[in-house]
């Protein structure tokens, strides 16, 4: 057995410059701000950029057109509520995107955790009603993306006959589904269909038993090979430890003055109550009230002032420490990393002269003086 050689780092985009720590600037979407931001991590070396989704956001396949008509290598993790379209023109519609793409094209599939935010687009199920429409939605997906003769469906949630797949992805092995979620009806349907399953960050303990939970459930649906595991972050980097931490501290402040409540308040689908629905907050907040910094880098205040909307915990220090609370993650079998920082833009481009060429560089080193497991009995 030997460690990973690498790791894909994941940045977050948005159309509008705006944090949990800063009010919103410009209009909601601004074409040259977009821009500048998606090139920023193609510069920083990331690998591709999530492109959330909420009511209230821009479409997130226009943005991801737009981006990818300026970027030449980046790839595109388009969030995605199954519901809203049928699955099969969901399924022409990113195959078509990763044509003109040439193949750069992901999806992250969100089931929806708060009843409020899903009624606002017209959806009436119940949380477990959702998972089970995911579960048939992305089924149907990932036929439409390979299937070479026309097909029909009848399940619960829809139905449809003699549906051709003309619109195929551009690699055959199809486009990559993610999926994020952290309740047992999400490990069970992420378990059996995707690729990535996406977590946010929480302390090391918690975090290995949920890749267990998620490996438990791929096995259960019979899968030979179990998904790949994203975790994802707000890294708090500076020069030395002291001065991290007093970052650190002024960006919690920040958050707490009320700055960027519009944007922390839209991330959490905000209905007048501060207990969230979705099992991935509650989670942080739990980790949250236990104490404030876990393992090597791990801080938690961050969750708990902005009401855990989203992936909120921080990791704090120089970026040599912050890079090796990452390789701690790695080493329990993450293998993705989603980062993004309290300042959107200016962050991506330190972690990209920072942070990542860190984690890359000790990778490409144990790969290359990893000495092989020797199986039991062998005389070698």
């Amino acid at each position: 057995m030997t460690s990973p050689s690498s790791v894909e780092f994941i940045g977050m985009i948005g159309t509008q410059h705006a944090s949990e720590t800063r009010p919103a600037e410009g209009p909601l979407i601004d074409a040259a701000y977009t821009t500048r931001f998606a090139r920023a991590h193609e510069d920083a070396g990331f690998d591709r950029v999530l492109i959330g989704y909420s009511s209230s956001r821009p479409d997130g396949l226009q943005v991801a057109a737009h981006v990818a008509a300026r970027t030449d290598r980046l790839g595109l993790l388009i969030a995605h509520r199954p519901g809203f379209i049928a699955p099969t023109l969901a399924a022409r519609s990113f195959a078509t995107l990763d044509h003109f793409t040439q193949g750069r094209v992901a999806v992250h599939t969100i089931t929806g955790g708060n009843d409020a935010e899903q009624r606002r687009d017209g959806d009436y199920l119940d949380k477990d009603e959702r998972y089970d429409r995911t579960d048939e939605y992305l089924g149907i997906l990932r036929r439409s993306w390979s299937a070479t003769d026309s097909f029909s469906h009848e399940g619960r949630h829809y139905r449809f006959e003699d549906y051709a797949p003309g619109v195929l992805p551009y690699r055959p092995e199809g486009i990559p589904l993610y999926f994020g979620g952290s309740s047992e009806a999400a490990y069970r349907v992420g378990g059996k269909h995707a690729d990535t399953f996406a977590l946010w960050g929480e302390p090391l303990a918690e975090t290995a038993a949920q890749i267990a939970s998620v490996r438990g459930a791929a096995q259960a649906a019979g899968r030979a090979e179990p998904p790949g595991i994203s975790v994802s972050f707000r890294p708090i980097l500076a020069p030395t430890e002291e001065l991290a931490w007093d970052r650190a501290h002024r960006i919690l402040d920040t958050i707490k003055s009320g700055a960027g409540r519009p944007f922390f308040d839209q991330a959490r689908h905000h209905t007048g109550s501060t207990s969230p629905q979705n099992a991935g907050s509650q989670r942080l907040l739990a980790a949250a009230a236990k104490q404030d910094l876990h393992d090597r880098a791990l801080w938690t205040p961050t969750a708990t002032a902005t009401g855990a909307g989203g992936n909120t915990t921080a990791l704090v220090g120089t970026p040599e420490t912050v890079a090796q609370a990452l390789l701690d993650y790695i080493d329990i079998g993450v293998t993705t990393i989603l980062i993004r920082g309290f300042d959107p833009l200016d962050d991506a481009i330190d972690y990209g002269r920072h942070l990542l060429p860190l984690v890359r560089q000790e990778l490409a080193h144990r790969a290359a003086t990893a000495t092989p497991l020797t199986p039991a009995g062998s005389t070698r």
